[in-house]
């Protein structure tokens, strides 16, 4: 069975191609599995091969428009300093109620799919049913956390990623490293940017979304990306915090699981 390197969690992994042609892959669990494919469409790579073979045809681009890494440290290092007592504050209010440690850190998949380590402030708690399992998000998901969310303050982190240039201010949300391989080969293209803090799919819906729509806006942004736009998002960004704004998706405290769009043929 032939294999190839692809990103997987914190380095490369070989993944197995399917040995039949009509499968495509169901979901990804520590490893791809596959399904039998939903005619008439036609099976798609992981949006890990399709990164992978972008970046062998040089056809991907640096990531944003010029200047946009300068106009990123110099917002995200302004920021820091002015926002230093509130980080501070924050910080000590999520140690009193809910505990250690103070900031949830993830690996994320960043510009073309390459993981790094997303920090945020922690906003759930430790809660198991008795199998030991962890409870639903909207039980282990107290008032304050839904506080700091509402108020996007567990985000403020995220400002030292953006120094370290893993993230930008502006671009696609940062997702899990599991739906990689989920994507289509057009929504795989929202990792041609750096992720942000902020984006074009947060100020139009949100959570209030469409996995497939927030997709849709994120690859839009990254075809267009400019600094008078991540001007113009970042100033909507603040009207939508100040108005808690498309916080969660109906009947779920954020979004529902992303499980791949199988019953639309994919771009």
């Amino acid at each position: 069975m032939k294999s190839i390197k692809l990103w997987g969690c914190s380095r490369f992994k070989a993944f197995s191609i399917p040995p039949e042609p009509d499968q495509v892959i169901d979901k990804y669990s520590g490893g791809l599995q596959w399904r039998a494919r939903d005619p008439p469409c036609t099976p798609q790579p992981p949006c890990n091969t399709i990164l992978m073979n972008m970046m062998q045809e040089h056809t991907v681009p640096p990531g944003g428009y010029t200047g946009q890494r300068l106009f990123d440290c110099l917002v995200a290092g302004l920021a820091l300093i002015l926002l230093s007592p509130v980080l501070l504050g924050v910080g000590l209010a999520v140690r009193l109620k809910l505990g250690t440690p103070i900031l949830f850190t993830q690996q994320r998949p960043g510009l073309n799919g390459v993981p790094f380590r997303l920090n945020k402030f922690r906003t759930m708690i430790d809660a198991h049913d008795a199998d030991g399992q962890p409870l639903p998000d909207a039980e282990r998901l107290p008032r304050f956390g839904q506080f700091l969310r509402k108020t996007s303050l567990d985000e403020l982190p995220e400002l030292w990623n953006v120094l370290r240039g893993e993230m930008s201010l502006v671009g696609p949300r940062p997702l899990l490293m599991a739906y990689l391989p989920l994507y289509s080969k057009h929504q795989a293209r929202r990792h041609l940017a750096r992720p942000g803090l902020t984006g074009w799919a947060q100020v139009n819906g949100r959570n209030a979304l469409s996995w497939e729509q927030k997709f849709d806006l994120d690859v839009w942004y990254v075809d267009h990306a400019s600094l008078w736009l991540d001007i113009k998002i970042i100033a909507m960004t603040i009207r939508h915090v100040l108005l808690q704004k498309d916080i969660s998706a109906a009947g779920h405290s954020t979004m529902p699981p992303f499980e791949g769009s199988h019953t639309q043929c994919p771009d």
